[in-house]
């Protein structure tokens, strides 16, 4: 691994700068019932209120901010599952230009309808079929468009690492913070803000059950590759490991669990039920890991980042039995 690491937290700390007034600072909750049933203190990073309803908003508005006017006026390109798609739509509509998004046909309606509502293009494809990092990129090459990925680019990491450096700022010392992981964007820039000013943070990364490509990956010491997971965490559903995200978190993560969907489903119900806050599946893993066990003995202060909130109320009652 290179010396020099790809992002550094004086890349998060410029990102922060740059997103001051632009992204929300987000609040950090508390539940004394949530306390008590993990055995610690626990403050959530609550990344459902930020903008487009996930911390995605973060790094897609830092990386597109950094584009030149000529680039700027050409368009943006992009591909997700919903949360990018819907950062980076409403961060090229603020910065006046415009957007292309390739997204999964099966994609939540409620992302997919977000997402067109910020005046952004949207081209389909099968997720289990199609490679949509060649297609994105033939895309964005066909129609000269800046492409942004949703977690292989150093400025949209450094923006995501925000989330973090906010939390800790505001709450002090932790012991561990616990951070949801698909493509490794949001834990990269977590942990890199997050041991930049806590050098004995412990870095906890949580997957969903069916897809631990990060894990096998970081146990492996190489970049492993997955069958595409079928979960209802669809935007933490990834079958390999970013090349860039995955040499940061070599470095700073700690260790990376897993959750079951069923323990996903009880995370959102207690945040519903005792919090009065809806949070997606992929933002309940966190707190799913920290109830079921799965994280090992729980040190006396943690941080989790609730990633987002973006689901429907019907997709919310099919799953959560409301």
């Amino acid at each position: 691994m290179p010396d020099t690491p790809p992002v550094t937290f004086d890349d998060v700390r410029d990102a922060a700068a740059r997103l001051s007034g632009v992204a929300h600072r987000t609040p950090v909750l508390r539940s004394r019932t949530l306390d008590e049933l993990v055995g610690a203190e626990v403050f959530l990073k609550c990344e459902n209120f930020q903008r487009v309803g996930a911390f995605k908003f973060r790094g897609a508005y830092n990386a597109i901010s950094r584009l030149a006017p000529e680039q700027l006026a050409k368009g943006i390109a992009a591909y997700s599952s919903g949360n990018h798609a819907q950062a980076v739509a409403l961060a090229a509509r603020e910065l006046g230009t415009t957007a292309v998004i390739l997204m999964p046909e099966d994609t939540p309606v409620s992302k997919r309808d977000a997402t067109a509502a910020y005046d952004a293009e949207i081209v389909t494809y099968d997720r289990y079929t199609g490679d949509r990092v060649a297609i994105g990129e033939a895309m964005a090459a066909d129609r000269g468009l800046a492409l942004i990925p949703p977690y292989e680019h150093p400025h949209v990491i450094a923006g995501q690492g925000t989330a973090a450096l906010e939390l800790i700022e505001e709450v002090g010392e932790l012991d561990a913070l616990v951070v949801p992981v698909g493509g490794g964007g949001l834990i990269s820039g977590s942990a890199t803000a997050a041991k930049g000013l806590r050098p004995s943070v412990r870095v906890v990364g949580v997957e969903p059950e069916a897809g631990d490509d990060t894990r096998r990956s970081l146990a492996a010491g190489h970049r492993v590759s997955i069958a595409i997971p079928r979960t209802i965490a669809d935007g933490l559903a990834a079958d390999t490991p970013g090349e860039l995200t995955f040499s940061i978190n070599q470095r700073l993560v700690d260790e990376i669990v897993v959750v079951a969907d069923d323990e996903i489903r009880a995370a959102m119900r207690l945040a519903f039920e005792r919090m009065k806050i809806v949070v997606e599946p992929s933002g309940a893993t966190g707190i799913g890991a920290l109830l079921a066990g799965r994280a090992g003995p729980v040190p006396p202060r943690v941080g989790v980042i609730i990633s987002g909130g973006n689901i429907g109320a019907a997709r919310f009652a099919e799953l959560c039995g409301a």
